[in-house]
């Protein structure tokens, strides 16, 4: 164990760094809080071999490679670039623009400028980087995020204000991001859940300010250092009744006695110490009787001011239209704006692919049809499904304004396994009984009434997130209709052979008593030895080991040694299987061992499935308990022996093992093995672990008969329609995962020893008549299907050829697995077999959106059905979206409190309502108290009410093809903010249409000829943002389109446009014919801008677009049914001639506001001179001075060649310069003494130190380390002397 040695002061950079490293790691260290007085560089991680001060090479050490990637790797080389960047350039220049402020060094404006333009030009890099990515390098924090954030974190707090935060907005969220991750957030003594933690107005340097702080860091210090010293022991007088050791008091043993001018020269520090010390105490006590007559004094509380929040009280029956005759509220209010629009939507129809269109133009129309991926109907959803539901809603929304026939489904999964189990639990918990104490007419009962209790939640979760479903057609997959389907399916591929019966091997679950699909076994990861808990077990279970242990040869003629995780298996060992061009065991070929424990002979086989540098090269054979042996059992003709029955205790072994529980077993074999002296070794070995998904049981490999779908040719049909294109998977890198699942399929084994589902309609036959043998019931022969018994029973007359008064039947007590219903929705949802207008009009569907971890399990599924039983693709391409993770980059999972309920983001929940919904579920207690840790340590404060559109926004934002998404709270709290602005502009703006007289619009909008180069720029403005958004959804690039719309919304048409019409909209304005103009583009962008951004934030979008006054003849309901605005005429007004010009306008504008911030000018306004070098840019300039005026808040623009005196300059570009007048605003006298003053005590320190490198023992006495950076403050003293005196010849030209 290291020691990590800090100093007292660690909320600094390098401390920063290393101490949120050592928290995402498990690193052991004893961490040391070094006194400040120490002469040791710190921080400083001492190791038993070597010592580290770097503080990289630290965080490295305490880190790992979770966030430093893997050595050598090129994302490691990415983190490592950021790192560099974070210590070479945005620390040093952060830290030189924040000194002046906290008192630390004195203010220097050229510095300062040369700090913040470097740190600039870092912003700059890191927003654009930062535009579709949540972190820097990965979809977890990195070093590069924690390096860069520790580097930001003095600016963000000092001053980075507002105004600055928005100019790079990607980066505050990012850094909201990841400071409020609990590893950093707890290294901070603020919280930074919002901005009000951050700078809010930009400092102004103040000397007397600079003084007082400089005296009180002092005061600190001086402080500090005689607490230390009287810690460390330096004036502790010596114990009572002891003498100090003679060593002690005269200095070290055997040292020389010290000169007269030695002590002289101790006493007179002595004596300044003591001084130092009188005073401070009297500094001390003065404060202590200032502080004193201030507490005498009354308090005066201040009154926190609190916002109400706006919530809709009008009594509106549900359905019926919103009431919006009052004003809008003050500020954007989520509840508020929710309230009421969706009841209404549904009961008006819009939802539905009939709505405005007769039954002729919906058949001719083009069609988009998608079936939302039914959640378990006992379930409730979580963001994960929050995901997948706003992805398909966007896009639906978006086909429904393109004038599709738009149709897509709701509906819900009976979810077998889960459900059983959950009413299982409720049973046991509730009335202390089992589904077998009751029966199963009984069971299913109590399953149907959970279902009528549980299963309204997610429609109204799915409500509450605005999803635009047609709820005339929702479905439940046990829904009869859908059930006829089922069976008809059935039925019919088992008359074609494609489902047969069969003994083949299987994953059993012992706790559940059934078979269990592949997507229900989690695959845990072991490094070594491991205890796990099994169902069933009073003690934990070793995993994670290799036993080996020896088969004696049958001839004698010695022994073989094989290895195995699974010892118990053993038991069921049937053959020893070696590589047949392995040398070492070729005298074993065609031998036999003898198993220790029964009088079974093993043959010895060869097969090329062997690992020769594996393990000892053998290896033990058990067909009937191993996917891999099972192989090589059939190959082999091997016998195959269970020895595990559906309870998991040992059977068949004809040994004293039998009846015992699989894992007592596993215990009884290893100790009988050593007993006969056959055991080997146990090592350590990284494996994989089976685990029931719904009962954490160890998941059985079992041979048993069951009921299997042949998947071979339907396989390569499937993977044949996508090779040609006809079906497209997107993105297209998951088409090589569907080639090798398709290229290495097994057949389904689609049985469930379950209650609850789909019961399997096949009968077992039982003939009473001699000439008829008695069935087995593996025999494929003596089972008939049918609708009903009724029907089964004429196929068993028809295949028996007897009187049916002899025949019995009885139904197999199987049903089947979930996902074969599932499998049939693109097209039993539409009432196949039977034919309907739905079937006909709206299948094969359009898209299939989800997650990618189902491609192969309900997607291929739903291919195979459809080629199987409709000749036909399901639908014509598969989008696949991400997986969403926690802000830390963690799977969602109930046992880490990290699955939240969107509606608890909607509508906002606090920590301990939160703790209660671990409660609502079937979680341990030892679980619950976990999942509450998890919650505390992401939602200390809970979660803030953030809005369904918010919601929507953030979870559209971050869905990048291919890439997990780790989704964190504070960013969508982030996009709430951005509706609040959404919000104030459109109160704005229709306030300024209401200036004057009352506004009409026009039939159509078009250009009068007397708009405003800013009118023509926005209107370009538009028209791309409708462009890029449409593309984007075409090309399901999803981040494009929220980008479009929010830089239209936030910076072109908030920040620019607004600000530069506001003249126009006063008294005094002048000329009609242009305010008027105005207020056409204003309401067009107001109408087109609404109806681009209404797929993504429908509530919003409908409150302010009910508001604006309708076009003439325009009698659209609604905007969620209103047209996209990617007409010809809405896509005229592209313009990149203006979009030049404007982009130089902003240019200038950006360089003055620069230089309006150097000199401090936040609320006083100068002149503006623009100084250009040709005449075209002249021009430019001149037409667009009230935009530059109004922008950069100057009293005047003025076009000059010569700029007078007295102005400050700055470079715009090669062909023009900002000038600003600064005379009468700056005093340059004082300026020019107050550097003079700077320059003399910088020339002072130079001089010093100088003086002090001179002298002649330096280079001996002085340490390398402090030699080198005496070098550097030399070289920087100068550098900031050229500075100051250029500074200073700046003010005195401007005298």
């Amino acid at each position: 164990m290291g020691t990590l040695k800090l100093p007292v002061d660690r909320l600094n950079y390098e401390c920063l760094k290393i101490e949120v490293a050592l928290n995402y790691s498990y690193t052991d260290v004893k961490i040391v809080t070094v006194p400040t007085s120490s002469e040791e560089k710190l921080p400083r991680l001492e190791l038993d071999e070597s010592t580290l001060d770097d503080s990289t090479a630290i965080a490295r050490y305490v880190g790992g490679e979770n966030i430093f990637g893997e050595e050598g790797s090129v994302h490691s080389a990415e983190i490592y670039e950021w790192i560099f960047t974070s210590d070479g350039v945005l620390n040093p220049n952060i830290t030189t623009w924040v000194s002046p402020y906290l008192g630390l060094v004195m203010y220097n404006k050229q510095i300062e400028n040369e700090a913040v333009k470097q740190v600039d030009g870092v912003m700059m890099k890191l927003n654009k980087h930062l535009l579709h990515q949540t972190f820097l390098t990965a979809d977890h924090v990195t070093m590069a995020d924690i390096t860069v954030a520790a580097a930001l974190y003095p600016a963000y707090k000092v001053v980075m204000d507002a105004k600055y935060r928005k100019k790079y907005g990607n980066v505050t969220r990012w850094y909201m991001t990841v400071t409020n991750q609990c590893q950093f957030a707890k290294q901070l003594p603020v919280a930074h859940t919002d901005e009000s933690a951050y700078c809010q107005t930009a400092p102004k340097f103040n000397k007397k300010e600079f003084d007082q702080m400089k005296e009180k860091l002092q005061a600190a210090r001086n402080s500090a250092a005689v607490e230390e010293k009287a810690a460390s022991g330096d004036q502790k007088p010596a114990a009572a009744g002891k003498e100090k050791p003679a060593a002690v008091a005269a200095g070290k043993e055997g040292a020389p006695p010290k000169s007269e001018a030695k002590k002289k020269k101790e006493e007179a520090k002595k004596k300044v110490k003591l001084e130092k010390m009188e005073k401070l105490a009297a500094k001390k006590k003065m404060q202590e009787k200032k502080d004193a007559d201030t507490k005498k004094k009354p308090k005066v509380e201040k009154v926190k001011k609190v916002v109400e929040v706006a919530i809709y009280t009008k009594n509106t029956p549900a359905g019926d239209k919103k009431d919006i005759t009052d004003p809008l509220p003050a500020g954007y209010s989520p509840q508020y704006t929710e309230a009421a629009w969706y009841e209404w939507w549904s009961k008006q129809g819009f939802f539905t692919p009939e709505f405005g269109k007769t039954k002729e133009e919906v058949e001719k129309s083009k069609k988009f049809v998608m079936c939302l991926p039914p959640p378990n109907v006992t379930g409730s959803l979580h963001l994960g499904h929050a995901l997948t539901n706003t992805v398909q809603d966007v896009l639906a929304r978006w086909h429904r304004m393109m004038g599709e026939a738009t149709l897509w489904i709701p509906g819900t999964d009976h979810a077998g396994i889960a459900t059983q189990v959950v009413v299982e639990k409720k049973l046991r918990k509730q009335e202390n009984l089992s589904r077998h104490d009751i029966g199963r007419e009984k069971f299913v009962e109590k399953v149907w009434e959970w279902k009528k209790e549980k299963g309204d939640r997610i429609c109204s979760q799915l409500r509450k997130l605005g999803s635009s479903l047609d709820w005339d057609r929702e479905f439940f997959t046990m829904d009869d209709k859908l059930s006829h389907a089922v069976k008809k399916s059935f039925i019919q591929l088992r008359k074609e052979g494609i489902i047969f019966r069969a003994n083949r091997l299987i994953n059993w679950s012992v706790a559940l008593n059934s078979a269990i699909s592949d997507i229900e076994v989690n695959k845990k990861e072991l490094d070594g030895r491991t205890m796990l808990p099994v169902p069933g077990y009073d003690k934990p279970v070793e995993f994670g080991v290799i036993h080996s242990f020896h088969y004696e040869l049958c001839d004698g003629s010695g022994k073989v040694t094989v290895a195995t995780t699974r010892i118990e298996t053993m038991l069921g060992d049937t053959g020893v299987a070696v590589h047949p061009q392995d040398k070492r065991f070729t005298h074993l070929h065609g031998k036999f061992v003898r198993h220790p424990f029964c009088e079974r002979k093993i043959a010895i086989v060869c097969d090329d499935m062997v690992e020769m540098d594996f393990g000892t090269g053998c290896v033990k054979i058990t067909p009937a308990h191993d996917a891999n042996d099972y192989d090589v059992g059939k190959r082999h003709n091997l016998e195959f022996i269970s020895i595990f029955d559906e309870n998991g205790l040992v059977c068949n072994t004809q040994t004293q093992f039998d009846g015992m529980k699989r894992f007592d077993a596993r215990t009884a074999v290893l100790d009988q093995l050593k007993q006969l002296n056959l055991y080997d070794e146990c090592k350590d070995n990284k494996m994989v672990v089976p685990l029931c998904s719904r009962t954490k049981d160890i998941v059985e490999p079992m041979v048993k008969v069951q009921w299997f779908l042949t998947c071979d040719d339907v396989a390569k049909q499937s993977k044949d329609v996508v090779k040609s294109g006809e079906l497209e998977i997107v993105p297209q890198a998951f088409q090589k995962t569907w080639y090798h699942w398709m290229d290495n399929i097994r057949d389904w084994c689609i049985s469930r020893q379950l209650w609850w589902g789909h019961r399997i309609p096949a009968y077992f036959v039982t003939v009473d008549d001699p000439s008829v043998p008695a069935g087995e019931r593996t025999d494929e022969k003596y089972w008939v299907c049918g609708m009903d018994a009724e029907e089964a029973m004429l196929e068993a007359v028809e295949n028996f050829k007897v009187d049916r008064s002899k025949i019995t039947l009885e139904q197999d007590e199987d049903v089947l697995d979930t996902w074969y219903s599932s499998g049939l929705l693109p097209f039993s949802i539409f009432g196949w077999p039977n034919e309907s207008s739905d079937l006909s009009n709206y299948f094969p569907g359009a898209l299939l959106e989800t997650g990618h971890d189902i491609l192969f399990f309900w997607i291929a599924r739903m291919v195979f059905f459809s080629l199987l039983l409709t000749k036909k693709l399901p639908f014509k391409t598969v989008y696949l979206h991400a997986m969403v993770r926690d802000a830390h980059g963690r799977k969602m999972s109930k046992s880490l409190g990290n699955v939240i309920d969107p509606l608890d983001v909607i509508s906002g929940i606090t920590l301990e309502d939160l703790h209660k919904t671990l409660y609502l579920g079937n979680l341990e207690a030892k679980e619950i108290e976990k999942a509450k840790l998890g919650q505390t340590a992401d939602y200390p404060n809970g979660i803030p009410e953030c809005g369904s559109d918010a919601l929507r926004f953030a979870l559209f934002a971050y869905t990048c093809q291919g890439r997990d998404i780790n989704l964190d709270v504070n960013r969508i709290l982030g996009y709430r903010h951005f509706c609040n602005k959404l919000w104030n502009a459109f109160k704005f703006s229709t306030k300024q249409l209401a200036f004057g007289s009352e506004y009409k619009p026009q039939q159509q909008f078009q250009l009068s000829g007397k708009e405003t180069e800013v009118d023509l720029w926005i209107l370009h403005k538009l028209t791309k943002a409708v462009e890029l958004s449409h593309a984007a959804l075409e090309n399901y690039q999803f981040p494009d389109y929220t980008t479009a719309v929010y830089n239209f919304w936030l910076y072109e048409f908030c920040d620019i446009y607004l600000e530069c019409i506001k003249p126009l909209f006063t008294a005094d304005s002048g000329d009609n014919d242009v305010t008027t103009t105005s207020k056409h583009v204003l309401y067009h962008c107001l109408d087109v801008a609404l109806r681009l951004t209404q797929p993504l934030m429908p509530f919003i979008c409908e409150e302010l677009w009910q508001r604006l006054p309708r076009r003439p003849n325009d009698v659209t309901p609604s905007v969620c049914v209103s047209k996209w605005p990617y007409t010809n005429n809405e896509r005229a007004w592209t313009n990149d001639a203006v979009d030049a010009e404007m982009e130089l306008v902003r240019n200038v504008v950006k360089t003055t506001r620069s230089l309006r911030a150097d000199y401090n000018l936040t609320r006083t306004k100068a002149d503006l001179y623009i100084k250009c070098s040709d005449d075209v840019t002249a021009e430019v300039l001149t037409r667009h001075r009230l935009t530059i005026k109004t922008l950069s808040y100057s009293s005047q623009v003025l076009i000059h060649d010569k700029p007078p005196q007295g102005c400050a300059v700055a470079i715009v570009n090669n062909k023009c310069d900002v000038n600003l007048m600064l005379k009468g605003i700056v005093n340059f006298e004082k300026e020019i003494e107050k550097m003079e003053t700077n320059i003399k005590r910088q020339e002072k320190k130079l001089a010093d130190l100088k003086k002090a490198v001179n002298k002649s023992e330096y280079k001996q006495k002085v340490p390398k380390e402090v030699q080198v950076a005496d070098e550097e403050k030399m070289k920087q003293l100068g550098e900031e002397l050229v500075k100051m005196a250029a500074t200073k010849q700046d003010f005195a030209s401007m005298l």
